[in-house]
């Protein structure tokens, strides 16, 4: 059997500089596939595109990863700006919702990170909080702290014990969609990972795994990905 193939989101930058051009740009820092190269996958880049396309895109992946980034736009789960909140990112809150729901709907494995699971959960009917400290390291600076597995969760199968994870972050999990569990909390009470329970692979994480040197959480995507790949076909 050859190696999943991880579909993951990208930026959509409308002005990078490189050489002479100045250019719009897809872009993913390599710190993604390289997670996902050592997990025993290989990467797709998913850059924004019509919504229409997310199924169809979906259907030749092995597993769906939403990357980190810009926050998700208040407006999306019905909330008024908060003036800390950065810059709104339509294409991707489009895209990358098309995206959650298409592998919803076909039980692909789905893994959010940051930004991701903050989607999920909205795609899902949540909301967000808008602003919280002690999640960075300050501005710019990849921070650390403890997440703390909730026993009998998806995650906790993974990782069992506390761990110490790169976090970089100042929103996350408000009202938590129906359905969604949380996995893991932070020591200030945080929601770190939340996951659908049932057969289908569903894990959101809120810290940054593609910046550490834990491949677990990526291992175990590229497992649940070989998994349905090898299930026969009823």
């Amino acid at each position: 059997m050859g190696r999943p193939l991880i579909g993951v989101s990208t930026y959509w930058e409308s002005s990078v500089r490189w050489g002479v051009w100045d250019w719009p740009a897809a872009l993913l820092p390599a710190y993604y596939p390289r997670l996902v190269k050592a997990a025993g996958g290989l990467t797709a880049m998913l850059p924004p595109d019509d919504p229409e396309t997310a199924a169809e895109v979906v259907a030749r992946l092995d597993a769906v990863v939403v990357a980190g980034g810009p926050d998700v736009e208040p407006v999306r789960y019905g909330a008024v700006r908060d003036a800390r909140t950065g810059p709104p990112a339509p294409e991707r809150d489009v895209w990358e919702t098309a995206l959650i729901e298409a592998a919803l709907a076909s039980g692909t494995p789905l893994l959010g990170i940051c930004r991701g699971m903050q989607l999920l959960n909205v795609a899902l009917g949540g909301t967000l909080v808008q602003h919280l400290d002690g999640h960075t390291g300050g501005h710019g600076v990849v921070g650390r702290h403890t997440v703390r597995p909730v026993p009998g969760t998806r995650y906790a199968g993974i990782e069992p014990y506390e761990a110490s994870v790169p976090t970089y972050h100042h929103q996350a999990v408000d009202r938590l969609a129906e359905g969604l569990v949380v996995s893991a909390h932070a020591e200030d009470g945080t929601a770190e990972a939340v996951e659908l329970p049932g057969e289908a692979w569903v894990l959101g994480v809120q810290w940054h795994p593609e910046l550490g040197e834990d491949t677990k959480v990526m291992r175990a995507l590229v497992a649940a990905a070989r998994a349905r790949t090898a299930a026969p076909v009823s």
